[in-house]
């Protein structure tokens, strides 16, 4: 269990690199198993996820390298996993499935887990696995799946990026053509087909709402380097803008959190691109209105720690969340700080700019963990975030470290 002490901070300032996202990490470490060759990533953040998954890989067969932040990993014979507790850990694990099933025409997995924040069925995953020729079979905490896949058309219902990230995966080593329909458009769905294209793949409409797939009968490994953190940037930033500081974000890419860029500069802070990266300058003052959407829309991860800073912005700020039915856990611990938020079904409305009161609070997921973390820095005296799941380790290296660097005063305290 981790313990965080933090300290009122009125001003940060300096700079800080960001590091490669969590979120397109994963499944680029997933696409090893279509492959008898190594896949090498470079820049690979030390994240308790990329550990656990790591060991789920390991449990499949995948022997792995790590030199460093670089991370090589070769599959020559790959098998389904065995070990449930790991699958159970996390979500993304339900990614090795159209990997394994695509190159061996067998996958059992255990389902998957993950943070508490709603209903995340993966029947949008089965449905594609479906589409692709394979047959299902479900029982009690787990899914089996074989068949030789094939080129086919999958429409989503809704545009899942797991489910798109899924489909992509097994339709690599599908014969024929897919055509994935109302796929997500996120930067990590794009980052996953770049790496799948420089491996032999034939895809196109990557970042648009059709993708097509050309599969091929063999892949080669390569080396790749996933894109930046746009949610661990999102999250710097709105610590910024809590404070009367400067500062600035190296190895970002701004066209990808155009949303989050502009709900900044709706709370009146400044915001420059310049050739070293992204600098925020000024403190936050005006309320705003939130609403999460799929990409390229304002994107949930961002919720909590834009909720954070509603709480130093004077008036009534509007959180409406469409994407998790369950992502407001983290406002009843702002509450305990002294934080006026009232929550009614998908919608929270926080009324921003009253003292806040170093309290002991809980962290009930990832972002809402961080979220908890910068409401720290906002509160008079000492607030004690307790994170018994290590659920900000999963997303974020270091984030104490990176806000210390920034002039914070975070104290990680590790126990048992």
């Amino acid at each position: 269990m981790a313990t965080y002490r933090i300290r009122h901070c009125e001003q940060l300032s300096g700079e800080v690199s960001i590091h490669s996202a969590k979120n397109a990490v994963l499944p680029l470490m997933c696409a090893c198993l279509l492959t008898r060759e190594p896949l090498t990533l470079e820049r690979v953040p030390a994240l308790t996820d990329v550990h656990t998954l790591l060991s789920i890989l390991t449990d499949c067969g995948v022997s792995v390298r790590r030199d460093g932040d670089t991370l090589t990993l070769w599959a020559e014979e790959p098998k389904s996993p065995t070990a449930p507790d790991l699958l159970s850990r996390m979500r993304a694990s339900v990614l090795v499935m159209g990997p394994l099933l695509a190159r061996t025409g067998y996958a059992r997995i255990a389902l998957p887990g993950g943070c508490a924040i709603g209903q995340r069925p993966i029947d949008l995953h089965l449905k594609g696995m479906e589409a692709l020729g394979a047959q299902v079979q479900l029982t009690p905490g787990s899914v089996t799946l074989q068949g030789r896949l094939r080129g086919g058309s999958v429409y989503l219902d809704f545009p899942s990026v797991g489910a798109t990230e899924n489909i992509l995966l097994a339709a690599a080593l599908a014969s024929g053509s897919t055509r994935i329909e109302n796929a997500a458009k996120e930067p990590e769905i794009v980052d996953l087909c770049a790496c799948l294209a420089r491996m032999g793949v034939g895809i196109s409409g990557a970042g648009t709402g059709e993708i097509t797939v050309t599969g091929a009968t063999q892949l080669h490994g390569c080396t790749y380097r996933p894109i930046p953190d746009r949610i661990e940037a999102g999250t710097i930033l709105c610590a910024s803008a809590m404070t009367e500081g400067s500062v600035l974000l190296r190895g970002i890419r701004a066209e990808q959190m155009r949303a989050v860029l502009f709900k900044l500069e709706e709370t009146g802070v400044s915001l420059r691109e310049t050739p070293a990266g992204l600098r925020l300058t000024g403190r936050a003052s005006q309320p705003i209105q939130v609403r999460t959407l799929a990409y390229p829309g304002f994107p949930t991860d961002m919720q909590a720690p834009m909720m954070a800073l509603a709480l130093r912005l004077r008036g009534t700020s509007v959180f409406m969340e469409t994407i998790f039915e369950n992502r407001f856990m983290h406002a009843r611990e702002m509450v305990r700080l002294g934080a006026g938020i009232r929550i009614e079904d998908r919608i929270a409305l926080v009324s921003g700019g009253g003292v806040l009161a170093g309290t002991t609070v809980t962290s009930t997921d990832l972002r809402g963990g961080a979220a908890l973390m910068l409401a720290g820095l906002a509160a008079e005296g000492e607030t004690v975030l307790r994170d018994p799941e290590g659920h900000i380790a999963r997303g974020y290296e270091d984030l104490p470290g990176m806000l210390n660097s920034l002039g914070a005063d975070i104290q990680a305290e590790e126990e048992g």
